[in-house]
């Protein structure tokens, strides 16, 4: 099975396209959830995020735009942009974004897809003290979250519990780039694929990860989009200023 694994689209149809045509062929698509949010393209991302497969997980931002949780949490830019891919969203797609699954769901034996953690769907896990208690506790050998917008991996590995850190060894910030890892089979895994349309790791480029189960290998992606594309139509929208400036600097 070949798996390509999306998180944090945030309606960001630029990055999606540049993603998906970057992309190895694949038997299946893993989306970890905020599929809207911050970008300009919510039902287009929403439109083909659901031609490319059905295992997801809801996202806190596709709980927001839909209702299902307030905004209390979110800064006011980020509010904003709740509010106004609220107004915009077809009944569809807002209907198909409501009926997402809170994680874990379980897609395969062995594989579990979250958007924060397994414990809170909202939780961000970014540093080794997060990653360990989760890696200790997973009943499943692999899990692949998002929710940080920060492209890594963690894992524990056999009986002595030897922690690593994975982080994809970029020599770039605008040109595509792959970075493969051969998992080892007495090893637990946290896997992060980065932010699709807002990555926040100090790199504009488009983040995803692809998964090989019989080679049992996963790879980290990075590709350039039009960011200025995306960023006029943020701006013609009447979004703040900040969602389209940030895209250029991956922050």
């Amino acid at each position: 099975m070949r798996i390509l694994i999306l998180s944090d689209i945030h309606a960001n149809l630029e990055a999606l396209e540049a993603c998906l045509a970057a992309a190895p062929q694949h038997d299946q698509v893993f989306n970890l959830g905020d599929v809207v949010g911050y970008g300009a393209s919510p039902n287009e991302v929403a439109a083909r995020s659901r031609e490319l497969g059905s295992v997801f997980v809801r996202g806190n931002h596709d709980k927001a735009c839909t209702g299902i949780d307030g905004i209390a949490d979110f800064n006011p830019t980020a509010a904003m942009a709740v509010h106004w891919t609220r107004k915009r969203l077809t009944p569809d797609h807002f209907d198909f974004l409501k009926q997402l699954p809170a994680g874990p769901v379980s897609p395969m034996e062995g594989i579990q897809c979250v958007h924060g953690s397994v414990r809170d769907e909202d939780e961000y896990v970014v540093v080794a003290r997060e990653a360990y208690p989760l890696l200790a506790e997973a009943s499943v050998r692999l899990t692949f979250f998002g929710h940080t917008h920060i492209q890594c991996g963690f894992a524990v590995e056999g009986a002595e519990d030897l922690f690593h850190i994975l982080v994809p060894g970029y020599t770039s910030r605008n040109r595509a780039e792959h970075e493969t890892i051969q998992l080892n089979p007495r090893a637990k895994y946290l896997i992060n694929p980065g932010s699709v349309g807002q990555p926040r790791d100090n790199d504009p480029r488009a983040a995803f990860a692809f998964y090989d189960t019989a080679e049992d290998a996963l790879t980290f992606y990075r590709v350039p989009y039009d960011i200025p594309k995306a960023q006029k139509k943020i701006l013609a929208a009447g979004l703040p200023d900040r969602l389209a400036t940030r895209l250029g600097e991956g922050l």
